[in-house]
């Protein structure tokens, strides 16, 4: 097992953040299936303020190269992350189009 933590900010407006979590509370057991058979086993997200975390536990199968090769595949996907741009906003250090970001590990216990 191998995990990943990563990092988004949301538009900092109540409103959306509040669709965005409500959003989240009815993701469709379609994207739950894409996001479990690109190898990932656990996905847990954070929010504090308009800044995500998201925690990812990931099998031997999993790699971000395979995953966005899935999703690009997956119209179901494809309306999901669209519509999950309307909330999200890039953090400062993210390249052009990039959304979540690898967080470095700097300590561990």
């Amino acid at each position: 097992m191998k995990r990943y933590c990563l990092a988004l900010d949301l538009v900092d407006d109540p409103q959306m953040i509040s669709e965005y979590e409500a959003h989240h509370k009815t993701v469709s057991a379609e994207i739950k299936k894409s996001i479990t058979d690109s190898g990932i086993t656990v996905m847990d997200i954070y929010r504090a303020g308009n800044r995500l975390f998201m925690i990812m536990e990931v099998d031997d199968t999993f790699s971000f190269e395979r995953k966005d090769a899935m999703d690009a595949a997956n119209p179901a996907v494809q309306v999901w992350e669209q519509l999950m741009w309307k909330y999200q906003q890039a953090l400062p250090v993210a390249k052009a189009g990039e959304k979540w970001i690898i967080m470095d590990q700097i300590f561990a216990l």
